[in-house]
This record gives structure tokens, sequence and C-alpha cells, in this order.
């Protein structure tokens, strides 16, 4: 018998209270067709209704689609999830109204926890989360009210004499995984996909818990002409197939199709459009000076993507690896939140579980990552502001294991205007908000956790860089042209140590900078 059936029929597979664990990074990856056939079956009928809905990475493409489709009073009971603010506003308004219980795990462990469970092992016991916010003794990964009144998925334990956190998460009844195409008996491609997630983790968990697997593909082909590698996940786990219209089959939320995304094809790197010399490139430009020849590197989202431009401006990218959280090894991140996750001209993909593993394992040399709030303590947060919740992502699990961090991001929010004369930075207009601050409202990095480890962390600002110590945070470089007392210190909730503060490097001040090739290289000397 098929196992095509239409979108619309895909309710019939679900019923109230289901589980639902849902594959996809943004856009990439989402069995989109499926997820608004089941938004339009609730407002329509009012089922399935009470579930529990399970991400792992970004659901959507911050406006509503993915798992935003999902964000009705009574359609969901519980969310488990590694970002919340890709599903869309609604989904986080929802949280913070208390209207179903909504956890933040790490990206990293809840792409692993589904080998886990198809494996029939108990949870996930790793590091990843002490002292952070997921960390049972802080907030147990709990964002709002009604998930403190809930269950707990994170306990403390012990083995060997060290604290380990160990995560468990509900049974799994339904897994909707996407691919390319599926043959008539439901194994799976995914060699249009521009990344390689946890579809078959998924399907497995599913299975090994008594549940269904329902896939969205965009194709169907005869039985047997599937080479047998590319089947990634077997037509045996796969219960139902549902094709999706090429529209609900993005390869990601802002591209349609890009042979350069699935490594099809490569293109010349000298096609990037160089910055403008901004705060933007200042920071870019210090941060990258931390890198070291050969070094695997990981890119955050926003301020620190200006990395892999300013390399390949300074003709450097060669002397990295660079890495996404999706599973790309080597080329270049692709630049944009919603075609974020992709590269180009990248070696290797493999599945998101793998990366996590080698990210957690301390593969990263140096991660590149952004900051909303720093505190006086080196805590970072930029899973929570103003009580709205953004999520974690896997900025938890980068975080704890890179052996270098690099935290990117401009020293005040919302409205900083500044110009560059003569390898010199004036501000014209303040930013309204500090981001130098007592305590952040949640802690996404603790910078005490990173002490104990003896981890090397650095916080890069276009007017200033700090270094985290086991006293605080110290005061190392200011900008040339800058006051360190009323640009700096008076903007700041609590005094860093300052005791020999250099100048940052006035050459990445200037338009042509064509320095960083020799200071990396000079590195193996």
């Amino acid at each position: 018998m098929s196992k095509v059936i239409r979108a619309e029929d895909v309710r019939n597979h679900i019923k109230d209270g289901s589980t639902i664990y849902a594959t996809g990074f943004a856009l990439a990856g989402m069995a989109e067709e499926v997820n608004i056939a089941l938004e339009k079956s609730f407002l329509e009928t009012g089922h399935p209704r009470d579930l529990t809905i399970m991400w792992a990475t970004g659901g959507g493409n911050f406006e509503g689609l993915g798992m935003g489709h999902y964000a009705h009073e009574g359609m969901i009971k519980r969310v488990i999830a590694g970002h919340y603010r890709s599903a869309g506003i609604e989904m986080c308004k929802l949280a913070r109204e208390n209207k179903y219980e909504a956890y933040n795990l790490p990206q990293g462990v809840l792409v692993t926890i589904c080998r886990n469970i198809a494996a029939c092992r108990p949870g996930v016991i790793t590091k990843v989360g002490l002292g952070t916010f997921v960390d049972p003794r802080v907030e147990g990964g709990k964002i709002n009210q009604k998930a403190k009144e809930g269950d707990d998925y994170v306990k403390v334990i012990e083995i060997g004499n060290e604290e380990w956190l160990h995560y468990t998460v509900p049974k799994i009844d339904v897994a909707i995984i996407r691919g390319s195409v599926a043959d008539e008996n439901g194994n799976i491609s995914v060699y249009r996909e521009g990344v390689i997630l946890d579809w078959l983790s998924a399907a497995q968990a599913a299975k090994a818990c008594g549940g269904i697997v329902i896939a969205q593909v965009e194709h169907i082909v005869k039985e047997g002409t599937l080479h047998p590698k590319e089947a990634r996940v077997p037509g045996i786990l796969v219960d139902y197939i549902v094709v999706g219209k090429p529209e609900n089959h993005k390869q990601n939320g802002g591209t349609y199709f890009s042979p350069a995304y699935n490594g099809d094809i490569k293109v010349p790197i000298n096609a990037f459009k160089p910055m403008t010399l901004n705060e933007r490139k200042i920071v870019a430009r210090r941060a990258i000076m931390e890198l070291s020849p050969g070094a695997v590197v990981n890119l955050g989202i926003g301020m620190p993507d200006g990395v892999a431009v300013v390399a390949a401006e300074e003709n450097v990218s060669h002397y990295m690896h660079m890495t996404t959280e999706s599973g790309a090894i080597g080329g270049v991140p692709v630049q944009g939140r919603l075609d974020f996750g992709h590269s180009i001209n990248a070696d290797s993909f493999i599945e998101t579980p793998y990366q996590f593993d080698y990210y957690d394992g301390g593969g990263l040399d140096v991660a590149f990552l952004g900051a909303a709030e720093i505190d006086r303590f080196g805590n970072v947060n930029v899973s929570q502001l103003g009580n709205a919740p953004i999520g974690c992502g896997g900025f938890i699990n980068i975080t704890q294991n890179a052996k270098r961090l690099v935290f990117c991001g401009t020293f005040t929010a919302g409205g900083l205007d500044i110009r560059i004369d003569d390898g010199k930075l004036n501000i014209l207009n303040e930013g309204k908000g500090k981001k130098f601050i007592n305590d952040v409202e949640q802690i996404t990095f603790s910078g005490k956790y990173a002490v104990s480890i003896g981890q090397e962390v650095l916080y890069v600002t276009e007017r200033a860089v700090f270094k985290l110590t086991e006293e605080g945070l110290e005061l190392i470089e200011i900008a040339p042209g800058v006051d360190l007392q009323k640009d700096i210190l008076q903007l700041m909730e609590f005094k860093p140590i300052v005791r020999n503060v250099k100048s940052m490097p006035q050459e990445i001040f200037l338009e042509k900078w064509g320095r960083l090739a020799d200071l990396i290289e000079s590195k193996n000397e």
C-alpha cells in the first residue's frame, strides 16, 4: 500500500496529546507543508490539540512560518525547543503569557537526545549547561511559570566525583522529517538539501517509542532507483510521505534552491562584497586577530559573521576551517539569518548530531559569537531579553567546549553612530542601552564555569577589548580616539579591572588593512 498521503490527511494520524519531534534548521529541512496542514486542521476542527512539540534549533523564519504554525492557544501544551524567537513573535508571546509550558534546552543536547532515545538509553549525560540557566540549580531550562510547575527534564548527577547534567524528554509519538525525494518504498534522499540534520535519529527515536514517522519530500521516484548510499533515511522507518509544494519546500528561509548550498557547485570567494568601514568591521577585524593557522572555527549569527567577510577580504580564509552547527565543515558560512547554517564551498557535510559530538568533544579551536549582555562575572546573555524568550540554540554547547572564545558586539546597543577619521574612532551618537551590566538577565554563558576549566575568553567591541580572569573582567585595550572614563567606564554598571591597558591596533581603523595574513603567519614562528 502506498505510503503517500495528502497533507490534509496528516491530522488523521496525530492524536490529541501527542509528542511531536520536528526537524529543521530555520526553514531548512523543515516540513512546512505538514506544518501548514496541521495548523489548518486545528483552526477548523480544534484538533490536534494539547501537543508537546520539540525542535532542536531555529524553528522558522522569525515571522511565523515553521514551528510558528503551532502558536495557537490550546494547540500546544508544552514546547521543548532550542530556539524560540525564530518560531515567531506569537510563539514567544504565548510563552510569556503562560499559555503553554516553555522549556529551552541546548541545541546540541536535543539533536543528540534522539539518537539516545533510539538506542533506549536514559537520555543524555553531559557537562553542557553547567552553571547556565539550564542548570536546575539556576532555572532548569524552564522559561515561564507554567514550566516551573511542570516536569523536570534536567538533573544534576555525580559520576567519578564530577558533576554532570542528565537530560531527558518525553517519548516521541510522531517524528516529522524532510528529504528531497522518496522512492515508492519510502527511502529518503536529501541530495538537494543544504544541510544534513537529525532526520535519521528522529525517525529511529520515534520507532523506538512505538511512534510514527511522517516525511515531507518534493518528489516521488520509482522504487529501486535511488542509490542505496543516497537513502539517508531507510523506508522501513517511514510510515507516511507528503509531497510538498515548491513554495513550502525551500532549501532555507531565503532561497528556494542554490546548487552552491548543497555542494553541487563551488563559487569564487572574491564574489563577496567588501564591508564598509564601520563598527561591525572594526569588531570583525579585531576578533579575527585571535585566529591561528589551521584553526577549526565556528561563527555565530549577526555581528560574528563579519569575520568570514574580513577573512575573504584579507585573503586568509585558507588559514582556517570554518564550520557551522548544522554540519558543514570547511568553506565559508553564508551571511544572513534566513540562510544561516548554510555554507558555500564546504569540504564536507555531516549530520548535525555528529557535528555537536565534535563540538562537545573540544573540536573547536576558536568560536566567534555575539553577546547581548555581559556582566561583572563575565557571564553572557543571548537567550532572553526583557523577559522575552529568544533561546540558546547551539550557543551553550559551543561556548562551553571551544578552546578559545571571542564574543563580538558593539559596546552599547540601540542607535550607536560612529565615524572613523585618520585611524581614530569618533562616537557621534551613543547607543541607548548599556550592554555591560551588573547581572545579566539570563546566564547563557557562565564565566565562572569558563574560569574553572581554564578557557580563554575575550570580549571584543568597537572601542574596548576585555578578557576574562579569575578576578572578573579586565580591560586590556581601548580604541584610539576614545576617552577611557567618558566613553567606557561611565557607560558600564560595574568597574572592570584596569591595570595595563593598551591601544587597539590602529591599522584596523584604516580603510585598507592588508596585514592580517602576516599576523597569522607570525604565530607559526
